[in-house]
């Protein structure tokens, strides 16, 4: 099997669908000889944030010195970036040879009468075993959907479960509540373990204290009333931070907005409690070397300047908040132009409301995946806000629509899905 037929196999599995349980993954690792068992997790959750906290603390252990596997979902530009280890892609040749292992499992588990694995089963079950082959210190897990029945979530330990913030989303999948989806999130706690929050809405927070309990788990806050923002800007933030008696001023992520010193926190509380309890060793300017080198593409992401091209990867109601927060706040502009497609399986009416009113000119484009709106219908919903919209389904020529209206000082942003931005991503560097 050639890397080629590796992405076949793996992308033909969509046809599975997508379904929560951890029967397959179970019996699919345990054929693979359970590889989970021998590796190391901090297993990150959450609705908004978990991708950049994940690759905080990822970044941190590096500067510490460790080997350290980043698992996370979905890819911007190629597959690859899915498994990493030391910010480097799993390589096409190993991809290739491992998805052929699991395969061969898959085979055996289907003479035996049992279901197909799923597309996400398959990809978690080939991470696990790039790992273990790469006998890696740490893996930082990212949860694919809520936790409780997540692939991931076979795992039986981890040194500490992560949980950003909690907002409605997947909610025909995870509930219609807070509290429903807090609960699906919270299932990756483990008995006697220790548990990381972000501070939560309160019907999230009573769910994650509740199951902390259940599990005889540690519970620890992030101490958001010690993070102090001393400086944001279009480049990056500098912030000081406590947790009890680590005291750290004047640290820089070059991760654009507010809302980063937030998930940077969540990292920190994580490392700073897991250094205290004797699981890592990590100098203060380890620390403060990871922050800062970290990078997270398609979220709040420069790709040029005059003009300035922005895309960001927000695809709820918070993303979405967040990003108009920083707009507002930390850039300087003539226009506002917005490129944008969403999901429409998305909150999509309250996304547009809170961003397209903001915008001077919005171009209407298409994500390439089946459960993109039309951008002739989203287009339609736009319209209530601001009519000032260019509808252009093609997203390469959305983009050279931007450019063309765009002068040197107007901001260009593109957003909504990550499945648009992950293809603008690469249009826009070929330009370079």
């Amino acid at each position: 099997m050639n890397y080629r037929e590796a992405l076949e196999y793996i992308h033909g599995t969509k046809k599975f669908g997508s379904k929560l349980g951890l029967d397959n993954i179970r019996e699919l690792l345990g054929l693979l000889g359970n590889p989970h068992n021998d590796l190391k997790f901090i297993h990150v959750a959450g609705t908004n944030g978990k991708g950049s906290t994940s690759s905080f603390i990822a970044n941190i252990l590096i500067e510490g010195g460790y080997r350290v596997g980043l698992f996370t979902s979905p890819y911007l530009e190629v597959f690859n970036e899915r498994m990493r280890i030391n910010n480097q892609d799993i390589s096409d040749d190993s991809l290739a040879s491992i998805t052929l292992a699991v395969k061969e499992k898959v085979e055996e588990m289907l003479k035996k009468g049992m279901s197909h694995p799923t597309e996400f089963e398959i990809v978690t079950a080939i991470a696990m075993q790039y790992y273990k082959e790469e006998n890696v210190d740490f893996v930082v897990l990212e949860v694919g959907l809520g936790g409780r029945y997540d692939s991931t979530n076979v795992i039986e330990n981890s040194l500490a479960s992560v949980i950003t913030t909690i907002a409605m989303d997947h909610t025909d999948i995870l509930g219609d509540t807070i509290g429903k989806i807090a609960y699906e999130k919270a299932g990756i706690i483990k008995d006697n373990g220790f548990v990381i929050s972000y501070p939560q809405d309160k019907d999230a927070e009573e769910v994650i204290v509740q199951v902390t309990k259940e599990k005889n788990a540690r519970l620890s806050f992030v101490p958001t009333e010690k993070l102090e923002v001393i400086g944001a800007t279009e480049f990056g933030s500098k912030f000081n931070f406590e947790y009890k008696n680590a005291k750290m001023s004047d640290l820089e992520i070059g991760l654009i907005g507010v809302h980063q010193t937030q998930n940077a926190a969540t990292a920190l509380t994580t490392v700073l409690a897991l250094r205290e309890e004797g699981y890592i060793s990590l100098s203060d300017e380890a620390i403060r070397r990871g922050l800062k080198g970290t990078k997270w593409s398609g979220r709040l992401e420069v790709l040029r300047r005059k003009p300035t091209f922005l895309i960001d990867g927000a695809h709820n109601i918070q993303g979405i908040q967040a990003l108009k927060r920083t707009l507002e706040s930390v850039f300087n502009y003539d226009k506002l132009i917005l490129g944008v497609a969403i999901l429409s399986d998305k909150d999509v009416d309250h996304m547009i409301e809170e961003l397209v009113p903001i915008a001077d000119k919005i171009v209407v484009t298409e994500a390439n995946i089946f459960r993109a709106m039309k951008a002739e219908e989203l287009a339609a919903k736009i319209e209530k806000y601001n009519n000032n919209i260019i509808i252009e389904s093609n997203i390469e020529k959305a983009v050279n629509k931007t450019f063309e209206i765009a002068n040197e000082n107007d901001l260009i942003v593109f957003s909504g899905s990550l499945y648009l931005i992950g293809d603008v991503r690469t249009i826009v560097n070929k330009l370079k």
